[in-house]
């Protein structure tokens, strides 16, 4: 179902690459926020007239809190494409009226396309995969955190591959764009139906491939943009795709370290503990083995993580310090936004940012030892 109604733009609220956000007056005369997207269209000004898809606002679903802006009307309707920047001939968003062609990095037109007609291999990277977009950011202020302390000048290079489980356009992760910002990421990629990285890929292996090769990645994070999907049943959640990248990087030789999903603020038991998103991506998704981090917590918490890491026998646990909250809230500080998952900070739900950084602290360790 596709819900859509007419707004008029009143304000504009904030613009960064590729997105704009405005105040829209609806015809209830509610006055409420859009997203335009800019990679194919012009700034929106105040006074225009734009047709709206209000689907998951009226579902009550977590879509921020905005409507997305299909296109604007009138005048301004014939200019709804921007002059292209790139050649490309691959398609994002097919046979859809949104789609778009955009350089793969595979393709003829692509100078990287040599790199692609033949096997590549990983040569034990370290690979980073977490099911929620909020452990990008809080991942890379602990990987940063650690640089500085210890002293490190030259940070690694550090690639974000966005799967497309989750929002299909790169410009609408906010951390993204923090991260490239601070010159904390050294690449993004974008591959499958997401689009917008600074590399496109066709798929998960040339996108790890791409990372390697073309980005120059001493190590990646891959996890899809915001909007994970969940039904409540033991597959049906676009998480699970984490056990698929176990096996795409264990096939090129890479190093997979999963980020362990884990809360004890989560009032669904399912996800009390280490997530059943965590546990079934691994248990049933993954027939390649992973190196799974885990925080050693406090008392009945921790017996409980001991409890449900025994069915994760294919793999390798490795349980790790659990770092002190005030640590991590040291090197939250060096990100200029307050960081949430599910609406919940550090100190709310303490266990999972605890199991993110572990995982941080793994592979900056193995990063350490391999130089």
């Amino acid at each position: 179902m596709l819900r859509r109604d007419i707004g008029t733009v009143e304000s504009v609220e904030a613009v960064r690459e590729g997105v704009q956000i405005v105040r829209v007056r609806m015809r209830s005369g509610e006055l409420e926020r859009a997203v335009h997207y800019t990679d194919s269209a012009p700034l929106l000004a105040a006074g225009e007239v734009v047709d709206l898809n209000v689907t998951a606002m009226n579902l009550g679903l977590g879509s921020g809190g905005y409507h997305l802006v299909i296109g604007a009307r009138g005048w301004r309707a014939g200019l709804q494409c921007v002059p292209a920047t790139v050649e490309g001939h691959i398609m994002k968003l097919k046979y859809t009226p949104m789609q778009r062609s955009v350089l793969a990095v595979e393709e003829p037109q692509s100078s990287y396309h040599a790199t692609f007609l033949e096997q590549k291999h990983l040569s034990g990277m370290p690979v980073l995969l977490g099911e929620l977009h909020s452990m990008l950011p809080i991942a890379m202020c602990w990987l940063r955190y650690r640089e500085l302390k210890d002293g490190i000048e030259e940070a690694r290079k550090v690639a974000y591959i966005m799967s497309d489980g989750g929002a299909l356009p790169l410009a609408w992760s906010h951390h993204a764009a923090l991260l490239e910002a601070l010159g904390w990421l050294e690449t993004t990629i974008t591959y499958g139906q997401a689009y917008g990285g600074k590399i496109e890929a066709v798929n998960k292996f040339s996108a790890l491939v791409a990372a390697k090769h073309v980005g120059k990645a001493d190590l990646s994070i891959v996890s899809m943009g915001p909007g994970i999907v969940g039904t409540g049943t033991l597959y049906g959640y676009s998480g699970i795709e984490t056990g698929e990248l176990v096996n795409a990087v264990h096939a090129l030789g890479g190093t997979p370290i999963v980020i362990p999903r884990i809360s004890f603020a989560d009032s669904r038991s399912r996800h009390r503990g280490i997530s059943h998103h965590t546990l079934t991506a691994l248990q049933i998704a993954a027939s390649c083995p992973a190196i799974v981090p885990l925080p050693r917590l406090l008392g009945e918490e921790y017996a409980l993580v001991q409890e449900q890491a025994q069915s994760l026998k294919r793999h390798q646990v490795v349980y790790m310090p659990a770092i002190a909250q005030e640590e991590i809230d040291k090197a939250l500080g060096e990100y200029p936004e307050f960081i949430t998952s599910m609406g919940r900070g550090l100190f709310q739900d303490p266990a999972y940012f605890q199991a993110v950084c572990a995982a941080a602290e793994y592979v900056y360790q193995l990063h350490n030892r391999q130089e």
